[in-house]
């Protein structure tokens, strides 16, 4: 697999939505995960990560403690890509005692950048570049209803206007919606 140093300082830039429970972890990971595009090839690869499986993994030991505990427990970004990791095996066909193992080898960098090797595709939705301006007004707007009063607005020759990058984007902005700090 390619490595993908630019894709790594995209990746950590969610990081700054950390911390989250683990229903927001949970969430933050199926965006990334989904808007990479990436299709399962089981049942389990297939279903989205609940706040009960993110205690479930901490328990096997696929993701590490996180601090605090109960409804008090928060994750970082360190748990961010380690669950990602783990849906990102599983969708690849691995079993969860093969993807322990292959945590346990993998360094915290070595992690985060297969991790955004990865997720290249959701990661590189060229929202970081900018398109010439459409000076003469003619420019389309696309409407993303994310919430109840919340819109996303992308203009149509926006690399981020890809319907991958449009999910992924409106999927990170209600995840971080649901952190109780913002509210």
């Amino acid at each position: 697999m390619p490595d993908s140093p630019s894709h790594i300082p995209l990746l950590r830039a969610h990081a700054r939505h950390a911390p989250w429970n683990a229903r927001g972890l949970a969430a933050h990971v199926t965006s990334l995960v989904n808007g990479a595009g990436m299709r399962p090839t089981n049942a389990a690869a297939r279903a989205e990560p609940s706040a009960r499986a993110v205690r479930f993994y901490v328990a096997n030991g696929l993701l590490d403690h996180p601090d605090g505990t109960g409804t008090a427990a928060t994750y970082n970004y360190r748990h961010l890509l380690q669950l990602t990791f783990v849906k990102i095996r599983q969708r690849e066909g691995q079993t969860l005692d093969r993807i322990k193992d292959e945590m346990k080898e993998l360094a915290g960098d070595a992690l985060e950048r297969r991790v955004a090797s990865s997720l290249a595709p959701a990661l590189g939705a060229g929202a970081d570049t900018t398109p010439d301006l459409d000076l003469d007004g003619q420019a389309v707007w696309h409407r993303i209803a994310v919430a109840n009063g919340i819109e996303l607005h992308v203009r149509d020759d926006s690399p981020a206007a890809r319907s991958q990058a449009i999910l992924a984007i409106r999927e990170a902005v209600r995840a971080t919606l649901g952190r109780e700090d913002i509210r």
